[in-house]
């Protein structure tokens, strides 16, 4: 397991001191996906995770940051050298992202949230400062720590920062609509569409390259279906739900109202909250046993179970 626990970092170690070693503890964002997994139990101490963008190398593209700090204040760094990350931009914390776990609306383009961490540092059960993972790739080695932390909820450790892969931002970036493309054959028209929405009748599709290659596979898709360039994606419905992409050709299942579904990720934005659905025996067993090894006391994010709508 790559784990380390000497710290140094002031910062860090005075949030551990904050979470402490007993009673219930909780760390909170933004909350702009505050209650995802269940109530939080009404007598946990809620506390908030350290600010600021600690290093930036935009050379090596990564970027060391502290958990509090928003994803909007860390893009508008990133942007200034022209880069960015696969962190959703919907107004919360860069920790809120990751616990999260929630793609990016232009995730085909931009990758996903699992595998924009690539170092985390958090603070375990008993109240130790935890490092996971490496400042790179090929420097990570045995249990991947950042990919088991991301979309946890904050159930296994606390987040307190995170060394971050970054990616350029494209010099062109161009959305379409279409009525008459069939959603599910775009991936086999255009080379890595960046995002491809579908409301039953209207199909919307994020290109981004260089301003050549966009206008390329522009004309591809216009060889075989009437599209025209728009300013940007439809409104989204409140309700987020999580499916396979494979289940995204039924659309009785989403109920009345309006719907937005994500091709090729499996991501639906509907007008009714998505009907609950009990965990797999399986991994409702494996994930009680990875809980047990990180909180056994069940002091982090109590009431919360992670991938459970």
């Amino acid at each position: 397991m790559s784990v380390s626990l000497q710290v140094t970092d002031r910062v860090l170690l005075d949030f551990a001191v904050e979470v402490g070693e007993t009673g219930l503890v909780a760390v909170k964002g933004n909350g702009t996906r505050w209650d995802l997994g269940g109530p939080l139990a009404s007598d946990t101490r809620v506390i908030s995770a350290p600010t600021g963008i600690v290093n930036y190398v935009p050379d090596e593209m990564t970027a060391t940051v502290r958990c509090g700090t928003t994803v909007e204040e860390l893009h508008g760094e990133l942007a200034t050298k022209g880069q960015r990350t696969g962190l959703p931009e919907r107004g919360g914390t860069v920790g809120g992202a990751l616990a999260v776990g929630e793609n990016s609306l232009h995730v085909l383009g931009r990758g996903r949230v699992r595998e924009v961490a690539l170092q985390v540092r958090y603070v375990s059960d008993d109240g130790k400062v935890i490092t996971g993972g490496g400042p790179t790739v090929k420097n990570v080695t045995g249990f991947d720590l950042p990919r088991l932390m991301v979309g946890s909820l904050g159930t296994l450790g606390l987040l307190a920062e995170v060394i971050l892969r970054t990616n350029p931002v494209p010099a062109c970036t161009r959305w379409l609509r279409s009525e008459t493309i069939d959603p599910f054959m775009v991936n086999s028209i255009v080379l890595r569409p960046s995002c491809v929405l579908w409301d039953g009748t209207s199909t919307w599709i994020e290109l981004e390259d260089h301003p050549g290659a966009v206008d390329a596979e522009q004309g591809r898709l216009a060889a075989v279906a009437t599209v025209e360039e728009v300013a940007g994606p439809p409104e989204l419905p409140a309700n987020r739900w999580s499916l396979s992409p494979g289940a995204l050709r039924d659309t009785n299942v989403f109920g009345d109202g309006p719907w937005v579904a994500s091709i090729g990720v499996g991501t639906v934005w509907a007008a009714r909250p998505q009907p609950a659905r009990p965990q797999d025996a399986g991994v409702a067993a494996l994930s009680l046993a990875v809980k047990t090894q990180f909180d056994s006391a069940g002091r982090l994010n109590p009431g919360r179970t992670a991938g459970v709508v």
